[in-house]
């Protein structure tokens, strides 16, 4: 996810979205439940009573019955709401949901619900890669074929002048950064925010393994390692952690950087560093590209950013979690990840403020003020791998340990930590205590703040921020860890409440995934997946998520005609050009993924008190 200038889409502002139909009043799951969780609905309706609601099978006979609990006036959606209950439905079928005078589309009790979405929540990521040719028999359908884009991609260092008026002396070397994913809807690759995404496939499959399930065994994806004896999980995870491998500078090179944190007045003063071990922030496009442009057209200059700490941390953390993932799969590559991660976070302690500026067109800023959480994160996971006491040391010795737990993003990513203390074998249980401790007190703060939310999400908050439906599923994801860590079924419901609100349980009827519910994403901000602009181009496989509503950054045209206009969760629209709206990311993906995964897994299922 990155902020993009208002000329991106000056060329596209006539582009229309299709028509759709109004979304209806009755809001659930548009794929259905599983037997043994929540299942509820919500009902827009003005009535300050309960209402009389009926279920029915594919037969029409009445299989439950009662009355709506009315919750009432809700400003996150605008609108007033009552609850429906369907937990008493546990009998696979299908069925019809009646309230007053509105009937549901048909919905779904069965298991293995969420397999096929998990499934294809992965398969974006292979969709995403840079550096290979997107084949038609592993793109599901020849619409997603496309060439490799930067096939071969041997990168300079920015030098020159930033849109600040800012001069960059560069470097005196190239590095091969071939591969790894495109970030989001343009063309740039970055380290910051590559790191949150690989980290949390590569904590699932942890996840799994611990449980002993292997949901994506090798051969069950549609990859071209499929077949190669490694899980395909794991594959997909390799291919990103080897691009941001090759995004470390070599030892003995030196690096212009600026000193002082974002935003510090004056014009910017330079020093120069030894930088080796450490990251270059990003690989990128010296201008934006326009919509639509296929990888394979992208004709910018690409170029290597200057180096930071928080990417260098970003590399140490993911690095030192590989090396423990891949340690009895692949020897030779888990010992690759260890020496890196060491180089990194030693690198990272010799110069530890060294940030980003978002100075660079063509690229997103993802600058960082305060990296005291990323290392915590990089010493927590060193710590995990190697159960050394020196990174033991650092971490105890963090404002982060045992500190209040938030759900993570790329900017905040002490919960990563905190979740690999908490669930990794190595870690001494004076020091895995307290990290399950906030993580069960996180978890309990967002259930509370579901009882206060009309639409019944984990969610309370009136600020709906850029990519507010990842914001949504990292909770969901401290929610899953909860349950793994208690067994209590009451995480897990609200894991179950996450995912409703992302499928369709939303004032706007709005499936936010393309391919799965009744209203499905069609139209993301990308440049490839762009049929709203160009007939020959597709639109998204399935499986991608939306940013979501996004009622605090009305950056794009489409988002500031609504400023003012629209309540939070109402903030959003299905087209190309929102791109504070409607992008896509890695980083939105990836726990799109992992709620998905621990949903079905036999690991899910829990102890049902409350």
């Amino acid at each position: 996810m990155i902020l993009r200038p208002l000329i991106l889409i000056a060329l596209v502002a006539t582009a229309s979205i299709d028509a759709a139909p109004p979304p209806a009043a009755i809001h659930l799951n548009q794929l259905g439940f599983l037997p043994d969780t929540a299942k509820r609905a919500i009902v827009a309706d003005p009535s300050t009573t309960p209402l009389r609601w009926t279920v029915r099978d594919t037969r029409g006979a009445t299989v439950a019955a009662g009355e709506t609990k009315v919750i009432g006036d809700d400003a996150a959606s605008g609108d007033h709401v009552h609850l429906v209950d369907l937990g008493r439905l546990a009998a696979p079928s299908t069925y019809r949901l009646r309230v007053g005078r509105q009937t549901s589309r048909p919905f779904a009790v069965r298991a293995g619900l969420y397999a096929p979405l998990a499934a294809a929540a992965l398969h974006y990521f292979y969709h995403t890669r840079a550096g290979i040719a997107i084949e038609p028999r592993y793109a599901g359908d020849p619409r997603w074929a496309r060439p490799a884009g930067h096939a071969k991609e041997i990168a300079p260092c920015f030098s020159g002048t930033d849109e600040r008026g800012t001069h960059w002396q560069g470097c005196d070397y190239r590095l091969d950064v071939t591969g790894g994913w495109y970030d989001a809807g343009d063309h740039g690759k970055y380290v910051v925010n590559g790191g949150i995404a690989l980290w949390t496939l590569q904590n699932l499959y942890e996840r799994e393994a611990r449980a002993g399930r292997f949901p994506f065994a090798d051969g069950r994806g549609t990859i071209p390692e499929s077949g190669n004896g490694t899980d395909d999980l794991l594959d997909e995870a390799r291919w990103e952690m080897r691009f941001l491998l090759a995004m470390q500078i070599p030892d003995g090179a030196r690096a212009t950087v600026p000193v002082g944190a974002p935003g510090s007045a004056g014009a910017p003063v330079f020093r120069t560093i030894d930088a080796g071990g450490m990251a270059h922030q990003k690989v990128a496009d010296r201008h934006w590209t326009a919509l639509p442009t296929r990888p394979v057209d992208d004709r910018e200059d690409r170029l290597l950013y200057p180096p930071t700490t928080a990417a260098t941390l970003n590399l140490a953390a993911t690095a030192a979690q590989c090396a423990r993932v891949w340690r009895t799969i692949d020897p030779r590559f888990s010992a690759t990840c260890l020496a890196a991660a060491r180089r990194a976070y030693a690198a990272a302690q010799r110069e530890p403020q060294v940030y980003a500026t978002n100075s660079f067109t063509g690229s997103g800023g993802y600058g960082d003020g305060d990296v005291s959480d990323e290392f915590y994160w990089a010493a927590a996971e060193l710590y995990a791998t190697t159960g050394e006491p020196t990174f033991a040391a650092a971490v105890r010795g963090s404002p982060w340990h045992a500190a209040p737990v938030q759900a993570p993003d790329w900017g905040h990513v002490g919960a990563l930590g905190t979740i690999t203390l908490a669930t990794t074998a190595a870690v001494s249980a004076s020091d895995a205590a307290p990290a399950r401790r906030a993580l069960i007190a996180a978890a309990d703060g967002f259930l509370a703040e579901e009882a206060r939310s009309g639409y019944r999400i984990p969610y309370a908050t009136l600020d709906y921020p850029w990519g507010s439906n990842a914001v949504i599923l990292n909770r969901a994801m401290i929610l899953g860890v909860a349950q793994r860590l208690t067994g209590a079924a009451r995480y897990r419901d609200g894991m179950v409440d996450a995912i409703d609100y992302v499928l369709g349980r939303n004032p706007l009827d709005q499936s936010y995934v393309s391919g799965f519910g009744a209203r499905p994403l069609t139209h993301p901000h990308h440049r490839f997946w762009a049929h709203q602009l160009d007939a020959a181009l597709p639109g998204p496989p399935p499986g991608v998520v939306s940013g979501g509503p996004n009622s605090t950054a009305m950056a794009d045209p489409i988002a500031a005609a609504m400023q003012g206009t629209c309540a939070p969760q109402r903030c959003w629209a299905d087209d190309i050009r929102a791109y504070a709206l409607n992008e896509v990311a890695i980083n939105w993906n990836a726990p799109l993924l992992w709620v998905a995964s621990a949903l079905d897994g036999p690991g899910a299922r829990t102890q049902r008190r409350r």
